[in-house]
């Protein structure tokens, strides 16, 4: 089976605004925020969604529901919005909440990369995380294979869902991290990945619900 995936970065949220790693922490969306997400639902409002996915966070949840509000109100049946853990941002651990730059330095810098950039440039997008997970005197952030067992399993919980269909559009609410390491993952050519897709940005994936997870996601759009 296959479905069509439309994959909206949340709304700005102050710990966007203030350069902030942002995880499973929760921070409320900024006035620029609703605006973000008010204009998603606009570049969303003709389609009709088999069912409607997000973390259980409250930046998804709100983007998720303002989304929803304004396709119902063009006279598209409103899905059921599943909120789950699986489609969280990649978890930060001691470093949540804490600004950016200072957080990959302490990550990157003893691995003689000091930003963020640099490290995915010498060591790959998965060195963020292990690195990240190796400074971390918690030892609680996220590892790379941690973090991807529980976005994988996110796509199964889709991929269970029996009341889709060939064809249908899911709607899922997505976080910056997670659309770059997707993108990074099954389209790492062909795109601009040096910067984060933006707020209330939609990205399009066709998702083979019987393939190997390797092969199961293709890129439509980016970043829109």
């Amino acid at each position: 089976m296959k479905l069509h995936l439309y994959l909206v970065r949340h709304g700005q949220t102050y710990f966007n605004r203030y350069n902030r790693l942002q995880g499973w922490s929760n921070s409320p969306l900024t006035e620029q925020g609703l605006a973000d997400a008010e204009r998603a639902a606009r570049k969303l409002e003709g389609i009709q969604f088999a069912a409607a996915y997000c973390s259980d966070t409250t930046r998804a949840e709100q983007t998720a529901r303002m989304i929803l509000d304004v396709n119902e109100s063009h006279g598209h049946k409103r899905p059921t919005l599943i909120a789950d853990m699986h489609f969280r941002e990649q978890y930060y651990g001691y470093f949540e909440g804490q600004d950016m730059s200072a957080s990959w330095w302490a990550a990157g810098a003893p691995h003689g990369a000091g930003t963020y950039q640099k490290i995915v440039l010498q060591y790959g997008l998965a060195a963020t995380r292990d690195f990240l997970k190796q400074a971390d005197p918690f030892h609680d952030a996220e590892s790379d294979e941690e973090y991807w067992n529980r976005i994988e399993g996110g796509y199964r919980l889709i991929a269970s869902n029996h009341m889709l269909h060939d064809g249908d559009r899911v709607l899922q609410i997505s976080h910056g991290n997670t659309l770059l390491s997707l993108m990074h993952r099954f389209a790492p050519d062909g795109y601009d990945l040096s910067e984060r897709p933006g707020n209330g940005s939609v990205t399009q994936l066709d998702f083979d619900t019987e393939a190997p997870f390797d092969t199961a996601l293709s890129v439509i759009s980016y970043n829109n």
